[in-house]
């Protein structure tokens, strides 16, 4: 009786699939290593949107005639775009889709950069830094939501950490393109009036990876998983068979998965609209998401994200944000300023005398601060042309980020032993001792050494945090909570760079000490973080 139920009846149809399961039978190879490549050069473009300036500032203060704290204002511009645009991304990758901000932000960005490297004036250049934040924000903090999205749970620890390890290859990357492009005599007028200098045609070659990281995503689909939180279940599994075909290079219709749980009962679809089968896919799914009106799309977004604001998500974020924005400010603020730090070491260094010695960074500090202290310093110290910084200030930057990129290749194996909770809290403790301890520093190698040892072991564990909310958020609110706790980073960041140079005017120890004491907050913070061992994504 029962063997004829199994065979007349429905019994022997499999149960719908869930996201983890779909995923799973998609396998992981050929489209993955694609997907990779692609997201390693859109993580490139977030990296230089954001570390570009750090570099153009020894280079470029004749040509802009920059006051120290002007240096940092430029350094923070970034990221004031970005701390302004945080909430509006993140609703928009939320409610209309991953791939589309992805493909749209990154080409705007590309425009962006190519734009800012034909600035003639200090004031052209913040303004387009600041555009430029705003419109990186989307499609960078979208990036990692929609990396993480298109890896089942198996993949998925290691995805973080590559993410990481993407970060660091980018920030290995803009040394050796300042060490390339900088010392070439191109400076020439276009046009009769259009003055450009060696460091305007370095901004225009960090735009590539925006334009053709653009480009790129009109080849990849749409994140399965936002498809089924928006209940749009038909188009979830059709990205699922092309993921399938390119990774087994099988058809299509051999994808052994031919329903998906309805996530969203009904959202756009009629009740009986949940179930889709290989062979009966239909081509133009029946929910009219176009005729929806404005005011009703705001009305679902509202509804979308009001569990935000209860209890455990809304504590949840509120620790999140807290977090990056020390985390941040701590990490930014000495990375974006080390390539002005080593210039003025080189410098320092090249002047001393050889009984003098090297000098103590505090020393070092001293006289850079007395050097740039307001525009006609600047302008005195360019009457005999730009700058002419030793090749070492460069070398010292790639040191710095190869040695966080070395750091990433044992990342994996320290997260297994001290699972990604410890290796936050105790990376975070480490780092502030770091920071501190460059008030120590005595030399232009010790400086080295310390930064390295810094930028190394915050980077790497601060890639734990993401991979912390990607398992407590669902994914219908993820792109939010990752782009407004990235905005609370960007104002971390921009604190801190708008602090250090008052900092450093008002003595040593009072900049290495801010950061060392917002570090050991956020240690504290991660602390308390809760465990998500074992949790699937929601």
């Amino acid at each position: 009786m029962e063997a004829d139920q199994k065979k007349d009846g429905r019994n022997d149809e499999p149960a719908p699939a869930d996201f983890e399961k779909a995923m799973d039978a998609a396998g992981f190879g050929l489209f993955n290593f694609l997907l990779l490549s692609i997201c390693t050069i859109a993580a490139f473009s977030t990296v230089f949107e954001t570390s570009t300036m750090s570099y153009i500032l020894p280079i470029a203060e004749c040509d802009l005639e920059m006051t120290l704290f002007e240096k940092g204002s430029l350094n923070a511009a970034t990221y004031a775009g970005m701390i302004s645009s945080a909430i509006i991304w993140g609703y928009l990758a939320d409610t209309l889709g991953r791939r589309k901000i992805l493909l749209y932000g990154y080409l705007a960005d590309a425009v962006c950069v190519i734009s800012s490297s034909l600035t003639q004036n200090f004031k052209m250049l913040v303004a387009f830094k600041f555009v430029g934040g705003f419109i990186v924000n989307g499609p960078g903090a979208v990036l990692f939501t929609y990396l993480t999205e298109m890896h089942s749970a198996e993949h998925r620890p290691r995805v973080v950490m590559i993410i990481g390890m993407m970060n660091s290859i980018a920030l290995l990357c803009l040394p050796l393109l300042a060490f390339a492009i900088f010392p070439r005599d191109w400076d020439f007028v276009i046009f009769d009036s259009l003055k450009v200098h060696s460091w305007q045609i370095f901004l225009a070659v960090c735009g590539l990876p925006s334009l053709l990281s653009g480009l790129c995503f009109i080849l990849l689909p749409e994140s399965p998983k936002f498809l089924m939180s928006q209940g749009r279940n038909g188009e979830a599994l059709r990205e699922f068979q092309k993921i399938y075909a390119i990774n087994t290079k099988m058809p299509k219709a051999s994808f052994p998965i031919t329903e998906l749980v309805e996530e969203v009962p009904s959202r756009y679809t009629n009740v009986n609209e949940h179930v889709f089968t290989v062979e009966n896919t239909p081509v133009k799914p029946k929910f009219k998401r176009e005729s929806r009106t404005f005011s009703q799309a705001f009305r679902e977004g509202m509804q979308q994200i009001k569990p935000l604001f209860r209890k455990p998500l809304l504590g949840y974020a509120v620790h999140f944000f807290a977090l990056q924005f020390c985390i941040l400010l701590g990490m930014n603020t000495i990375r974006l300023w080390l390539p002005q730090l080593f210039a003025a070491i080189t410098e320092y260094e090249a002047l001393s005398t050889t009984e003098e010695g090297s000098g103590s960074l505090c020393t070092i500090l001293e006289y850079s601060a007395n050097k740039t202290m307001d525009i006609a310093n600047v302008k005195d110290s360019c009457s005999n042309g730009r700058p002419n910084y030793s090749m070492e200030l460069y070398i010292n930057n790639i040191i710095v980020a190869g040695a966080g990129f070395v750091g990433y290749f044992f990342a994996g194996a320290i997260v297994r032993a001290l699972g990604p909770k410890r290796l936050l809290t105790l990376g975070l403790s480490l780092s502030a001792f770091l920071a501190i301890g460059l008030y120590w520093s005595v030399n232009g190698l010790s400086t080295l050494i310390i930064a390295s040892a810094f930028q190394t072991i915050v980077s790497v564990s601060t890639s734990c945090l993401l991979g912390v909310v990607i398992a407590l958020i669902p994914t219908s609110l993820r792109s939010l909570v990752v782009a407004v706790a990235m905005m609370f980073g960007r104002m971390g960041a921009l604190s801190g760079n708008i602090l250090f140079p008052i900092f450093i005017e008002m003595g040593c120890i009072q900049p290495f000490l801010m950061v060392g004491v917002v570090l050991f907050v956020a240690s504290a913070l991660s602390s308390i973080l809760p465990s998500t061992k074992g949790v699937a994504l929601q």
